[in-house]
């Protein structure tokens, strides 16, 4: 038998935090009783800097269940990348074993059983896919698919409707350490690892409780950092546009001369300015994502601790 590490990162859950804890470990006995995992094996939640009482709550489910209860609290917010890094390297030392969860349970607890039997048929990762999304609202079905088609044309390696919800095995995990960058998108840094994978397929439900900590906003910004730190395309984009404007510019430059020797010389001065706005602002788009490129390069540079983590209840 093998321990499990249940990882999951806790921001303002005050709300679910103790129904979370009793539906993981309503788990964790199953799976003991079916010879599956050890009896010591646990639920590891990360306090990312809530404010609230998340925090106080972790320590009283700890309190009632040392064994099966431990905590990571954050010394600050660094987000739910972060958090989720935090807490599987931590618990990379105290298990065979890892699964990471979000707090609100939209992720069906049922098939971590599932994940478990794949990973005794030998796979290191097992990935939680969602095949039904049903109790999404239209909006956010359509940006959360919108999101994965977008990162495959863009040239970044992601499983389709998967999140963070996924096993990963000790070496995995092993391996995983070694990546240091500071620009975390651990759902393109999986594919990386290597080793067998498979997937689990589940009905996505309706949050337990609380409000979703994910909107459009971090949405995007999730996006935009997948891109930036696994795919230099965006790049190559704009040199095929400037190619594309050039080409524009001289089948404009000749048909401006065909007017000219016609005699029908026309006033410039609206496309002039057109002009001028439109590559104006193509060059200041471009600029732009190049110094973004140039900023995550500075960022990892510096070397800068991911998080600080200010106690460990274990």
């Amino acid at each position: 038998m093998y321990k499990l590490a249940i990882v999951v990162p806790c921001y303002k859950e005050e709300e679910v935090l103790e129904i979370c804890s009793e539906a993981l470990r309503g788990v964790l006995n199953d799976l003991a009783a079916k010879g599956k995992i050890t009896e010591d094996s646990f639920v590891m939640f990360v306090n990312d800097g809530s404010k609230d009482r998340t925090w106080e709550l972790i320590e009283s489910e700890h309190a009632k269940h040392p064994v099966q209860v431990k905590g990571v609290n954050l010394a600050g917010n660094v987000g739910h990348q972060y958090a989720l890094t935090a807490g599987l390297l931590v618990a990379k030392d105290m298990c065979d074993i890892s699964i990471s969860i979000d707090a609100d349970l939209q992720d069906d607890v049922a098939v971590i059983e599932d994940m478990v039997d794949a990973y005794y048929a030998g796979n290191d990762i097992v990935y939680g896919v969602r095949n039904d999304r049903s109790t999404d609202t239209f909006f956010k079905r359509a940006t959360a698919q919108g999101f994965y088609k977008f990162m495959e044309v863009m040239g970044v390696k992601t499983v389709y409707n998967h999140a963070d919800f996924r096993l990963m095995s000790k070496r995995a995990l092993e391996h995983f350490s070694k990546f240091k960058e500071s620009n975390l998108f651990l759902r393109g840094m999986m594919p990386l690892i290597g080793y067998n994978t498979t997937s689990v397929y589940y009905s996505r439900k309706e949050r337990v409780a609380g409000e979703s900590k994910y909107p459009l906003k971090k949405m995007l910004a999730l996006a935009f950092n997948g891109i930036t730190s696994f795919s230099v395309k965006p790049i190559s984009l704009i040199l095929g546009l400037g190619v594309a404007i050039i080409a524009l510019s001289v089948l404009a430059a000749a048909y401006s001369l065909i007017v000219h020797f016609m005699g029908n010389t026309v006033p410039g001065w609206t496309s002039l300015m057109l002009s001028i706005w439109l590559l104006g602002g193509l060059q200041l788009f471009a600029i732009g994502l190049v110094g973004m490129y140039i900023g995550k390069i500075y960022m990892e540079v510096k070397e800068r601790p991911r998080y600080n983590i200010e106690k460990i209840l274990n």
